[in-house]
């Protein structure tokens, strides 16, 4: 009976444990976990208009989770001198327009700083 009674308690525990961890696990497999270290603490800041625009680029990125992963991505970016970036986290595009000559392995290593992988499409 007592070992009965030990199978049982230890199931409960693991039921509990599976049931709390699948329950906080949800909104981060639907793009709204803090995957990247800060849930909804990233601020989108907005993009510097381009006078001209001299080229449009389009990068494949992986490893964006959520939409703190995208504001991230698209802040990085667009703290790069004469670039206008929007990230689109579904598609894993981050779509570029250029003011300026910049190279493909510069936007690459940006993204790349931050712990994604980028390539040109």
């Amino acid at each position: 009976m007592s070992s009965t009674l030990s199978t049982t308690i230890i199931i409960i525990i693991l039921v509990v444990t599976l049931f709390f961890a699948i329950k906080n696990s949800i909104p981060h497999f639907k793009g709204q976990g803090a995957c990247c270290g800060g849930g909804d603490s990233e601020k989108l800041v907005k993009p510097k208009k381009l006078d001209k625009v001299i080229a449009t680029k389009t990068l494949h990125i992986e490893g964006m989770r959520c939409n703190n992963c995208r504001i991230r991505v698209q802040n990085k970016l667009n703290g790069i001198e004469g670039v206008n970036a929007k990230v689109n986290l579904e598609k894993k595009t981050a779509t570029i327009q250029l003011g300026r000559e910049i190279p493909d392995d510069e936007l690459i290593r940006a993204i790349g700083s931050m712990g994604y992988e980028a390539e040109v499409l």
